[in-house]
């Protein structure tokens, strides 16, 4: 007889760890009746009735855990993606860096042709055909 209070106890105590688990995860809009710190006050000073009411009437019933009345998979509400997670994110850090590349190339480009129509001028020669002349 006193192996099955030990059992049962065991059990009451399982009950009421899992329904706080339960009840401190839970998002605040599956929470119903009562506010959560509520809800963890009766589970810690009544577990195993206080566990039972949690499960019943405490939660929303498609809560994590549960499943939908057609048994199939639940649907969790799609969470934002980290930034290197998500390709658009990522496709629009490439092409910044490509635009950076490529502006940086033109100014040293521009840079270059000012340096050499200035070293030629120096020297005394005309500068290249094609070159734009500088404004």
């Amino acid at each position: 007889m006193a192996r099955l209070y030990v059992l049962l106890f065991l059990v009451q105590i399982v009950l009421a760890v899992c329904a706080l688990i339960s009840c401190l995860s839970a998002e605040e809009g599956q929470i119903r009746a009562l506010p959560r710190i509520a809800w963890v006050l009766i589970i810690l000073f009544f577990p195993l009735v206080g566990s039972i009411a949690w499960f019943v009437a405490g939660r929303e019933p498609g809560a994590r855990g549960t499943r939908p009345a057609g048994g199939g998979p639940v649907e969790r509400p799609r969470r934002p993606l980290a930034p290197d997670d998500d390709p658009e994110f990522l496709r629009s850090v490439q092409e910044r860096a490509q635009q950076q590349d490529q502006e940086l190339f033109r100014r040293w480009e521009e840079d270059l042709r000012r340096r050499e129509d200035d070293l030629r001028r120096r020297d005394g020669e005309p500068p290249r055909e094609g070159d734009r002349p500088e404004v």
